[in-house]
């Protein structure tokens, strides 16, 4: 089973890919006093839970939204298509072109990384386009539980440490808001789900990212309140 078959064993047919909420979108078009016909891409938008709430909130807005896996474009397609300011795209998010008033990404720039993603998407804004991220963020001292959610990514810092790496690529913080708890298990409630009826599959390599999956999870479940994300909401100084 190849990696982008394994992927859409595992992340398919659920709300969303990872944590968040559509009031964080609310907050980032809310700050900006974002309105009328704005350009907006929605980078990395897995299956467009995001890209709906953004045409919601700005029907008059066109709004692009970009995803990398076959499966997700599909999926994202199936939900926007009655969404008139909807236009789902296959690509990829460090290649972005046209000027948009915002780029929103979720849960996603952490493949390119803070600094580089940044630098990448600054000749891709307007004027005074901004760019909304959520990003891993440490609350305090990763204690062992914390330390272990977090193993496959050692980049991970506190809120000062992603301050550090956006103003790296010479942007200016906006605002931010903490990620935690709630819609962390709105993720992971229909994930496990998913997860328990893939666990009878006798592919060895479905059954070890469903063990895999089980055991992020259960980290999880043992410190909600000291796992999140920090959304950032920045822009080119």
């Amino acid at each position: 089973m190849t990696e982008a078959e394994l992927l859409a064993r595992i992340y398919t047919g659920l709300e969303r890919e990872g944590p968040g909420e559509p009031a964080d979108v609310a907050w980032a078009v809310e700050r900006l006093s974002l309105a009328g016909a704005a350009a907006i891409c929605d980078a990395g938008c897995g299956s467009g839970a995001d890209s709906a709430t953004l045409a919601g909130l700005l029907p008059r807005a066109q709004i692009t939204a970009i995803e990398q896996l076959p499966h997700l474009v599909n999926e994202a397609r199936a939900r926007c298509a009655a969404l008139h300011n909807v236009t789902v795209q296959r690509g990829d998010m460090a290649d972005l072109a046209g000027a948009y008033d915002l780029i929103w990404c979720a849960g996603a720039l952490y493949f390119l990384g803070v600094t580089e993603g940044l630098r990448r998407w600054r000749h891709a804004l307007t004027g005074r386009g901004a760019v909304a991220f959520s990003e891993p963020v440490l609350l305090g001292p990763a204690d062992d539980t914390v330390a272990a959610f977090w193993e496959e990514y050692p980049a991970i810092t506190d809120l000062d440490g992603i301050v550090a790496r956006i103003d790296a690529a010479e942007f200016e913080v906006l605002g931010h808001r903490v990620i935690v708890a709630a819609p962390w298990e709105r993720y992971y409630t229909p994930l496990a789900a998913h997860l328990a009826r893939l666990r009878t599959g006798d592919d060895p390599e479905l059954r070890a990212a469903v063990v895999a999956g089980e055991r992020e999870i259960a980290l999880w479940r043992a410190a909600p309140e000291r796992i999140a994300y920090a959304l950032m909401l920045v822009r080119p100084r």
